[in-house]
């Protein structure tokens, strides 16, 4: 699996033990650079996988997508290039690809459809991150029509949990809020200045159900089209601020900074296909999903606080 030792590879590889997986091989950046062909060649070389679950990615929150959108585009779209074209060359029985939910429309009718992910253009701070990740399902597709390759390809929507990164340049909305919440209350500040309106809303989902799902669809999934894995509910960014303020305990104010962008205006997706193709249900709930993040935290300051990108 690469990837396998970020925030949800970490937790994919605790579930393929949990089934007992005969070996699981993660390649590590410091060993191979999947950003270059040789590099990718000489992974294969010395592993030969019948499964291939490819978790890797560069990513950040708005304020990296704003700063470095050529990198996120060029890393990732080589990543998987270079990843399906080695797999697809050696007959890897299975390769799973994990999208983004970065990749749908701006405007995407919500819930989220996998039939209207080719209706529009990506909100503008995520599409080349999104259109990248987005590629790789035409490169995908063609490989299973004119080679007979087995890929599958999943949307996780966005991701949260113990073990995610909370440093300010690369983490996402909900690390980033913890951590200035959990700042300001030690600082005893009287408020919290939050990025946008808080009027956009998102879907959350729990690390170990998406975990959990991508086992599911390696194990039990073989068709060609994209497949959501999400939660089901939506909520305001001004919503989830507040229960994390209050799982916190800081009693201050918030000040929303509505010259930062909201990103897109909302998030959810249709959760159906999974559940039908391979029983894929999220089980933990946002609220106690928050209190285990918020307490990982607390016991991990340092380290979480270091996180850097893959």
């Amino acid at each position: 699996m690469t990837g396998g030792s970020g925030f949800l590879g970490s937790v994919v590889l605790e579930k393929l033990a949990q089934r007992h997986a005969a070996e699981v091989v993660v390649p590590r950046s410091r060993d191979y650079d999947l950003t270059r062909v040789e590099e990718v060649r000489e992974l294969f070389d010395d592993v030969a996988p019948d499964l291939v679950i490819h978790g890797a990615a560069q990513v950040g929150g708005i304020g990296a997508n704003l700063e470095r959108p050529a990198d996120l585009y060029v890393s990732n779209l080589l990543m998987g290039t270079f990843i399906l074209q080695e797999t697809c060359r050696r007959g890897v029985a299975k390769t799973v690809l994990l999208g983004t939910i970065c990749s749908y429309p701006k405007f995407a009718p919500v819930p989220f459809s996998e039939e209207s992910l080719w209706d529009g253009y990506p909100e503008e701070t995520n599409a080349p991150y999104g259109i990248a990740k987005k590629a790789l399902l035409v490169h995908a597709h063609a490989n299973r029509e004119q080679y007979g390759q087995k890929v599958i390809y999943l949307l996780p929507t966005n991701l949260y949990g113990p073990g995610d990164k909370f440093d300010p340049a690369v983490s996402h909305v909900i690390p980033a809020l913890i951590r200035k919440f959990v700042e300001a209350k030690e600082d005893g500040s009287d408020h919290v200045v939050v990025w946008g309106s808080g009027r956009a809303t998102r879907e959350f989902l729990y690390v170990d159900d998406a975990a959990e799902g991508i086992v599911l669809a390696a194990e039990h999934h073989d068709g060609a089209g994209p497949v959501n894995l999400g939660s089901g509910r939506e909520i305001e960014i001004a919503e989830i601020a507040e229960l994390i303020a209050s799982i916190v305990g800081f009693e201050g104010g918030l000040r929303w900074d509505s010259s930062k962008p909201d990103g897109q205006p909302r998030r959810r997706v249709d959760t159906e296909k999974a559940r039908r193709a391979f029983g894929f249900e999220a089980r933990t709930s946002l609220e106690d999903g928050l209190r285990r993040t918020v307490d990982w935290y607390l016991s991990h300051r340092d380290r979480a606080d270091a996180s850097v990108p893959i």
